[in-house]
């Protein structure tokens, strides 16, 4: 429901315009002061302000001064000794309209309906920017971070070909867009391939296209994202799960500046600066026969090492404003800020889904808290386990005592550990594997292969 607040010292005045909205259908806030009024701003969902510019303790233009600090919400400014220079003023301050006393009740109505629906275009504007807008900035003053921003400053505007490596949500994608908005390319299109969620049978129509009639289900020709990104940038994301008749066409691809169709003969010439991510090991599969080397050389002239939340933890604070801050805004609520001690439980917390992960949280924060979040909250929402439960948890793991000398190496025990989270995580879904994969935030067809790799059955 639409709320209004009214800002009028007289009692009488708040009372007609009460009864007048509430009739209409708006939920009415009232208070007879300007320092309370800026209050409930910062407190509550408010739509649109009636405020009246003769009141004890602090005038009305003082309160929207103040107002327009912290929200975009329409003022409509009241007057009993309305003047041109008063309306004009009003007017310079950012209020919506100007109304004298006695209020006209159908210029009233009119003008709050205009008001509000100002106020909607204004939030939907800026959820639309947001949502076209997808180059955040790289947020944090870490050694790390500081050291990716000074390697996109000299590697974006060259040709050279870019490989990120980085954990699952450490923020790959974020440095592929910047490089591309840095080179000399901006202005052409950057094409993303996520190399994990397309079945490998399919890869090579997606990346190269393929001819009318190639094979069973093509029936028009498909321009592919090669050509899609010529004279621009294409992305290939996780390109550690692509399968190896794709990178042999891809290398090719890169060796000649040429790729042909699936299906058809003609070479057809591309423009393509190449930018890959993986969170694999790529010298590892290299070994295990999963990944060419020369492809590998191709990809890696520049190296970029994203660095994952639980290295980076002095960034912890400055990324929990700025998403607090962003939120907010999406939700079109009063920003809400963290205390000292809530900022030391958030670096305090064992981050495992980095930049994402953090994010969830702070969004579930935002939801769940009041306008300050403390030290308390965050133990309590953040992390819905709790600390107890924590140790605990880790307790019963030491006392249930499986036998650490079975394991030969670290690798083994991180094998171990992640086959029991996993098959944890899908007996409590009911081996609902896409809402597994939700909460663990990784693709299906990653979570499909870790399950065939450890060989987990539904009892």
């Amino acid at each position: 429901m639409t709320t209004i607040l009214i800002l009028d010292d007289e009692r009488p005045i708040r009372s007609s315009l009460r009864d007048i909205l509430e009739y209409e259908d708006y939920k009415v806030l009232d208070v007879d002061n300007g320092a309370d009024g800026l209050k409930l701003l910062k407190k509550e969902k408010i739509d649109l302000v009636l405020c009246d510019i003769k009141m004890n303790k602090m005038d009305g233009m003082e309160v929207l001064t103040a107002a327009k600090e912290f929200t975009d919400i329409p003022f409509i400014m009241i007057s009993g000794h309305g003047t041109i220079e008063t309306a004009v003023e009003a007017a310079r301050k950012g209020a919506f309209d100007f109304l004298e006393k006695p209020l006209d009740l159908n210029r009233l109505l009119i003008t709050v309906r205009n008001a509000l629906e100002k106020g909607s275009l204004v939030k939907e504007t800026k959820v639309l920017k947001r949502r076209i807008s997808k180059t955040k900035e790289i947020l944090g003053d870490s050694s790390g971070i500081a050291l990716i921003k000074d390697t996109i400053e000299k590697v974006a505007p060259t040709e050279a070909r870019v490989l990120i490596t980085g954990a699952n949500g450490s923020g790959k994608e974020l440095v592929a867009r910047w490089l591309h908005e840095k080179s000399s390319r901006a202005s052409s299109p950057l094409i993303e391939v996520n190399c994990a969620a397309i079945p490998s049978e399919l890869i090579e129509s997606e990346l190269f296209g393929h001819e009318k009639g190639s094979f069973t289900s093509a029936v028009k020709q498909r321009i592919g994202k090669f050509e899609q990104a010529n004279n621009g940038t294409l992305f290939l994301d996780e390109i550690g799960d692509m399968s190896l008749s794709a990178q042999a066409k891809v290398l090719r691809a890169l060796q000649e500046n040429k790729i042909t169709r699936v299906g058809g003969e003609k070479e057809i010439d591309v423009n393509v600066r190449v930018i890959a991510a993986t969170n694999k090991d790529l010298l590892q599969e290299i070994e295990e026969g999963n990944f060419r080397m020369d492809l590998y050389h191709r990809l890696s002239v520049i190296l970029i090492n994203v660095p994952s939340l639980k290295e980076r933890k002095e960034d912890i604070p400055t990324l929990a404003e700025a998403f607090c801050e962003e939120i907010c805004a999406e939700y079109s609520l009063p920003t809400k800020s963290f205390t000292p001690d809530a900022i030391k439980a958030l670096q305090s917390l064992p981050w495992t889904g980095n930049i994402r992960e953090l994010r969830n949280m702070i969004e579930r924060l935002i939801i769940l808290c009041d306008s300050k979040i403390s030290e308390t909250d965050v133990m309590t929402f953040a992390n819905p386990a709790g600390p107890a439960h924590r140790e605990n948890a880790t307790l019963g793991l030491t006392a249930e005592g499986f036998d650490m000398e079975q394991f030969t190496s670290f690798q083994d025990f991180k094998d171990f550990s992640e086959c029991e989270f996993i098959k944890y995580k899908l007996e409590k879904n009911n081996w609902n594997v896409s809402k597994t994969a939700d909460e663990l935030d990784i693709q299906r067809s990653h979570l499909y292969s870790k399950i065939e790799k450890f060989g987990l059955k539904r009892d």
